[in-house]
């Protein structure tokens, strides 16, 4: 065969295989919503509870994870004015989902904004409270210890929205030396010592149960701050996911005491190791006890409870 031959002969068969093939895929038709999503008539729901992978699933595991863990959430953005303040002072804005700078904000705990200030490391702790300008950027006074990475944690209540948590990481130059944290449940800090009772279980509410002395006498004149007897702030070590916990009970409700004892109930999102820090006022004086603790169980299929993990506040 020569090679006109053999070129014509090749031309008809690809026809022929090109023809075939078209008719297949118009026998069998396009993949299905159904088809994609699970394979035998499965929801992307059922799909992607046997398993399946799919970006059905997308939004819905950003609004599951953990708090704190993204600078971008439910619409709003947490974005700083430099990511690398080095004048004392750190600002940053919170837009909306039309992009313009949020303006309206609830008073939570008798505050607007709570900004919370850690190393990546979980030293170098801080809690404080910007103030926002009329164009909606917020500012504070803030100097940052020691060179590393810091993630600025910005908790809110957007008026209109939910409670959100977002986080983002600015940096401080100078020598870093990573910190490893052995597991402790008694702190010292300022002439006070700080017992933590009670095991944080993944998946379900985990009883706390923060007890504070002073030179052996338990202290029973705690005074109020952000209106409660204490904050309590978990983060997940690696990755700092972020749950910040209200105690149970109120100043001046009648039922709950001034002391020793302040009661938590939180709801930590996996198992792992978590740095917990305790902010109490006596004196005057706001003092952060600090804690690392381990989880213990897991408890399988433990449903959210409303107001904890799922969004990064407790009670």
């Amino acid at each position: 065969m020569n090679v006109s031959a053999k070129l014509s002969a090749y031309g008809a068969a690809l026809a022929l295989l090109v023809t075939g093939a078209y008719a297949v895929g118009t026998a069998v038709g396009p993949l299905s919503s159904t088809a994609a999503e699970g394979g035998n008539g499965a929801t992307g729901a059922e799909a992607a509870g046997h398993g399946g992978t799919h970006s059905g699933t997308v939004a819905e595991a950003a609004t599951d994870q953990p708090s704190g863990l993204a600078s971008s959430r439910g619409g709003y953005t947490l974005t700083p004015t430099d990511p690398t303040p080095t004048d004392g002072s750190f600002s940053f804005r919170i837009t909306g989902p039309d992009g313009a700078a949020v303006t309206a904000f609830d008073v939570e705990h008798d505050k607007r904004m709570h900004l919370i200030i850690v190393r990546r490391d979980t030293t170098g702790f801080q809690h404080v409270h910007p103030e926002m300008a009329p164009d909606g950027t917020w500012s504070v006074p803030l100097t940052l210890p020691a060179g590393g990475s810091y993630r600025a944690f910005a908790d809110f209540a957007p008026t209109g929205g939910t409670g959100t948590t977002l986080g983002v990481d600015i940096a401080a130059p100078g020598p870093f030396e990573p910190v490893e944290h052995a597991p402790s449940r008694t702190a010292q800090v300022g002439g006070y010592t700080v017992e933590l009772a009670g095991d944080l279980v993944p998946g379900q509410g985990s009883p706390v149960t923060l007890t504070v002395s002073k030179d052996g006498q338990p202290v029973t004149d705690l005074q109020p701050y952000l209106a409660a007897y204490g904050h309590l702030v978990a983060l997940r070590e690696g990755d700092l996911a972020y749950l910040h916990v209200h105690p149970e009970g109120a100043p001046g409700d009648g039922i709950t005491p001034a002391g020793p004892q302040i009661e938590f109930v939180a709801e930590v999102p996996s198992a792992g190791s978590y740095r917990l820090f305790l902010d109490f006022q006596h004196g005057g004086v706001v003092r952060t006890a600090e804690f690392t603790v381990p989880t213990g169980p897991a408890v399988a299929d433990a449903p959210v409870a409303p107001g904890h993990a799922d969004d990064g506040h407790g009670h």
